[in-house]
């Protein structure tokens, strides 16, 4: 049975949706853009500075889930600015640096993303000892 995962540290949900749900040892993150969680507001600075922003947010919110970066399996980035994918790179690389196994990644090139974002990005994990 799915069980919905909330944090406290992440910008609420704008439309009926669970920002995480857990199904047995499976914990999958919906697509995050670079919100900040208070004022729910688009970090600035283009690709780079979203994704930053979105490892961030994704990070602190990481242990009200029950689980670590170390369990990451897989990522799906989206991105209406293909041609600056060097930069979300550099900030996927930097928030990632210290796992051991990274994670399968897909990268897909979009016409749009909510509320003007140039990045998004899902998440999937998996630990048989979470929440």
């Amino acid at each position: 049975m799915a069980q919905a995962l909330t944090s406290t540290l992440l910008p609420k949900p704008r439309f009926r949706y669970s920002p995480a749900v857990k199904a047995g040892p499976w914990i999958r993150v919906s697509g995050m853009i670079a919100l900040d969680a208070m004022t729910s507001v688009l970090e600035p600075g283009g690709p780079g500075a979203e994704t930053a922003k979105i490892m961030a947010n994704l990070i602190g919110a990481l242990p009200e889930f029950g689980i670590a970066l170390d369990d990451l399996v897989a990522a799906r980035i989206f991105t209406t600015r293909f041609e600056q994918f060097a930069d979300i790179n550099r900030a996927w690389e930097a928030a990632i640096d210290s796992m051991v196994t990274p994670p399968a990644r897909t990268s897909v090139g979009v016409s749009a993303l909510p509320l003007g974002a140039s990045v998004e990005i899902e998440f999937e994990f998996y630990k048989d000892s979470a929440l």
